[in-house]
């Protein structure tokens, strides 16, 4: 099975993505993600064998954690960068959060888990850019919006997920909550 370690939004940040996704989809023919499928990960653990889940679950539970994090969503950018963009995202600003993914990565490689390479970077993916485009028309709705302030909230736990890639896209299934 394939797992991850994510945060999950709560629906009133969902609810902003969405209206916010809503006026920008017209101006980019990308592949938009769904903010209902949207998560911070953690810690992309890759395929792991079934009767292995308990070793994973156990390395989780015994990892230290720093009690509530308080996030605040916002913010958008490109990734790699604007001149050859691959993701469309939302930034998350959140204290103690870099510390909560070193802390699972740690918990993870014990297990054999590769640890990360590159430094933590949460954000939320909006959209995936597959092909060169315009996307000045994309550029333009995002600087006359308003705000690019989503929220904020305070998340009390993380959650182990399965992944099952499908044509129609991802399905996620929560297997276990961590109490932060």
């Amino acid at each position: 099975m394939r797992l991850f370690v994510a945060l999950d939004l709560p629906p009133e940040i969902s609810r902003n993505l969405q209206q916010f996704l809503d006026r920008l989809r017209p101006t980019a023919r990308i592949s938009w993600v769904q903010p209902a499928q949207m998560h911070i990960t953690l810690k992309f653990i890759g395929e792991w064998k079934d009767e292995r889940l308990d070793e994973i679950t156990s390395a989780l539970e015994a990892a230290p954690r720093p009690g509530t994090v308080s996030i605040a969503v916002r913010d958008v950018g490109f990734f790699p960068n604007l001149k050859s963009p691959r993701v469309f995202w939302v930034g998350v600003e959140a204290p103690g959060l870099t510390g909560l993914a070193a802390v699972i990565d740690r918990a993870t490689a014990a297990l054999g888990v590769e640890s990360e390479k590159r430094a933590f970077s949460p954000h939320l993916t909006l959209a995936r850019i597959k092909d060169r485009l315009n996307l000045e028309p994309l550029r333009d709705a995002i600087a006359a919006e308003p705000s690019l302030d989503f929220g904020r909230f305070d998340s009390r736990a993380f959650y182990l997920y399965r992944s099952q890639l499908r044509s129609t896209g991802a399905i996620y299934t929560r297997l276990r909550e961590f109490p932060l």
